[in-house]
Order: structure tokens, then sequence, then C-alpha cells
């Protein structure tokens, strides 16, 4: 079988570095290389070890590029990618004056199908080469992505959204409906190639108790999908999500009671938190998401990563298109950096770019598929080019170091410092020229 090898600087990492000393936490091979296969990563190593092995192989050589694993996306929204910079409003303003117009397009299956393209081809622009994706409360939207990204061999969690309430009609359904549809979907999609499905009550703002209790069976018939939603986000949601579910103790007890909790659910945003939720999120090992374009650009607020972290909370983070303003996870970090810097709480490059590929991987359940380079995992990688803008170029120039360097990428990357994404081993950037 045809093989690829992959020559340049190579980073992996194999736990979250503690900072910038803490060198057992990852791999960098100055001459390395990857052997790629079927898709897989068969061999990573210096190049003089591994180039023996790859007789009659491809030789791409990347250097003096860093090969990395590829970035994932935790929460986005897929019909939302042409309201990313309109102009700005708060979260429910937000929604009824740009999201639910844009979405109700998606009712066209022709429309979804067209955008399901231009959508992975801006994740893979921009090094993602995985994502946990919001659809449109319509099937067809759901079917268009999971079907351009099972053409790519692509990696992709999503879920048609469940709102039956406090929306335009044109995009509603119904518990029965939703039920229905997901439970559809579910069958046709769920473990096809490298897809799985994420039930998705949008919040409890659009879903009704029945609705919640249609998501709430669908969890308990099928365990092994996600669960993703929205928690927390402004106090003005609070304040009425609280009039919607007065018999709940806080929000996040809305979706506790409807066992939608656990190991594999995603909680986007989760700025607001009381105690009691805090403590419960920890005991159910869910994982709040932090959204950092998206919280500066609808200033919903502070997501408190060190205090959620201290309470043994896995987090994960997202760009949260098309609130969040970029579907660079480079430009997500950036901005992370400096919420984070506002609470006197350091992210240090390291740990950032952990997060993006390892960190989110583990928070998916998935670290032994995707999130680094080691031998049998998934051959999602990204190129990186820290020189790729003469002020990238400028500052390299004072560099000294991998943390440096990486954190010129954090700060003042974007789609212009990816050469190359690879998924499943594919090329993607110069797979379309």
């Amino acid at each position: 079988m045809l093989q690829t090898l992959l020559r340049g600087r190579v980073l992996t990492f194999h736990r979250e570095p503690a900072g910038a000393e803490d060198t057992d936490a990852y791999s960098y091979i100055e001459d390395g290389a990857l052997l790629l296969e079927a898709g897989q990563i068969v061999a990573t190593g210096g190049y003089d070890d591994i180039a023996p092995r790859a007789t009659g192989a491809e030789v791409i050589d990347h250097r003096p590029h860093l090969l990395m694993p590829g970035f994932i996306d935790t929460h986005i929204h897929f019909p939302q990618l042409q309201i990313v910079a309109s102009w700005g409003s708060q979260l429910l303003e937000w929604l009824n004056g740009y999201t639910f117009p844009a979405e109700a397009q998606y009712g066209d299956a022709q429309h979804a199908r067209a955008m399901a393209g231009r959508f992975c081809d801006l994740l893979t622009d921009h090094g993602t080469t995985t994502a946990v994706a919001f659809c449109s409360s319509h099937k067809g939207s759901a079917e268009a992505l999971f079907s351009e990204a099972h053409s790519r061999d692509m990696r992709m969690i999503a879920g048609k959204t469940l709102m039956d309430r406090n929306a335009p009609d044109e995009v509603l359904d119904t518990p029965q409906s939703g039920y229905d549809d997901s439970v559809a979907l579910i069958e046709a999609w769920h473990g096809q190639g490298r897809l799985s499905y994420a039930i998705t009550p949008r919040f409890a703002i659009t879903s009704t108790p029945a609705q919640m209790e249609t998501a709430q069976a669908l969890a308990a018939r099928y365990p092994h999908c996600y669960v993703q939603t929205h928690l927390s986000e402004n106090q003005a949601e609070i304040a009425y999500t609280a009039e919607l579910y007065p018999q709940a103790r806080d929000y996040l007890d809305v979706y506790e009671a409807y066992g939608l909790l656990g190991p594999r659910t995603l909680l986007g945003h989760a700025i607001h938190l009381r105690p009691r939720e805090i403590a419960t999120i920890a005991e159910t090992q869910s994982h709040p998401v932090f959204c950092p374009t998206s919280n500066l650009f609808l200033g919903s607020g502070l997501f408190d990563d060190a205090g959620l972290r201290a309470q043994g909370i896995t987090n994960a983070i997202a760009t949260d298109i098309g609130a969040g303003t970029s579907f660079s996870m480079l430009q997500t970090l950036n901005e992370g950096y400096k919420i984070l810097q506002l609470q006197d709480q350091k992210l240090h490059a390291l740990r950032a770019f952990h997060w993006i590929t390892r960190g989110n991987a583990h928070v998916l359940g998935l670290g032994d598929r995707i999130g680094s380079l080691d031998a049998g995992t998934e051959a999602d990688i990204v190129v990186l080019d820290s020189r790729a803008t003469p002020a990238m170029a400028l500052r390299m120039d004072r560099a000294e170091t991998l943390a440096e360097e990486l954190f010129a990428l954090q700060m003042m990357g974007d789609d212009r410092a990816i050469v190359e994404t690879y998924v499943a081993g594919n090329p993607q950037k110069k797979g379309r020229q």
C-alpha cells in the first residue's frame, strides 16, 4: 500500500506541560519524520531512523516548518459561517437578529450541501482536522455536513439542533420530530467512518420540558453519543432560564434533571457558574468549553479556567463560530490568553498547544486516536510556518526557544501560518489547488 513520508520539525505531547521547563511532557525532533499509510501514522521519529523504512514512499519535505497534530475545535456552529463579524449585540439579541434567520436557510438542502463544503474547507484551511458542530434544526443540515465530512474521511462530531420554542417557526421542530430525526441520523451516521453523533438541545430557553425529555430518551438509548449544549453564557440567559424552569435549583440543574450530564457532555461557555454547579460538573465529569473570541465579541464574561481546573474539571477550548470571530484555533488561543491575563491566570504556549491538540482529544475520549503524532493514531497533521508574515518573521529573528516560537504562533498566527493540513493523511490545501 502507498506510503507517505513527511519530513520536518516534529512536535507532539505526551501529557499537559506544567511549564516551559517541563520537557518530559512532549517530544520535539529537529529533523523528524512521520510515516503515513492508509490514513494512519505508522511511525514517528528522527528522519534518519524512519527513512529506511519508507522504501518507495512519496517523500514530502516540509522543512523548516513544524509538524503537529491537527487542531481540534470542540464547539462550532455549522450554519453560522456567513454571520461571522455581524454587528454585535448580546446573546439573546444576537440569536434573534442574526442566528435564527441564517439557520432558517438550512431548511434548503441544496444550500446546506453547498455550505458544508465551504465549512470543511475553512476548518482545514485554519489547521482544524476535528470539529464538534451544531447543525441547524433541519435534518438535512446534519446530513449535508456528515456527508461532506465522510467524503473527506474527516473526523466530525455533529448533531441536528433540538429547539421547539422561543424562535421563528422556520427553525423549530417538535419533541416528536426532533426525536425521530435524531434517531434516523444516529442510525445512518454515528460510527460511519470517522463520524460521531452529538445529541444537541441548543439550550434550555429553546427547549420545552417535553423536548428535554426527548433529549433524555435519546441519551439513554444511545449512550455512546455525545451531548452538546450551552450553559450560563450571560446573566440575561440565566435569568430567563430560571423563569422557564422555576423548579430547577440553577441553570445546570435543568440538564442534570434530564440525565444529560456525563463524561461525553460538552457545556458551551459555562462562565457564570454557582458553587453547586461547579461541584456537579466535577462529579459528573462533564466538560465546560471555553469560547474566548465569542465571549469577548458578545461581552458575555470571563471564563474561569484556573478556578474550574482547581476543582478537578477538564475544560475544552473552541472557536464558537459564528459569534466567535475566527475559524483559527491560533486566534482562539490568542484571545484566550488575554481573557486569562485579566484574571491573573496564565496560558503558557506549551500548554496552549497541548490544549488544542491532545487536551481537546482527551476531553472527547479520543486521545488514543487523535491529538498526537504517536504511531497507530490517525494521520491528522498540521504544518505550521512561524515566519508566515513579515511581522512574524521579524519576531522569529529574536526567538531562541521552541516555547518562544509557539508563543509567536499563538499570538500572531492565523490561516496564513498553516502551510498544509492533512486529514487521514490526505492534503487538504494543496489538494484543492
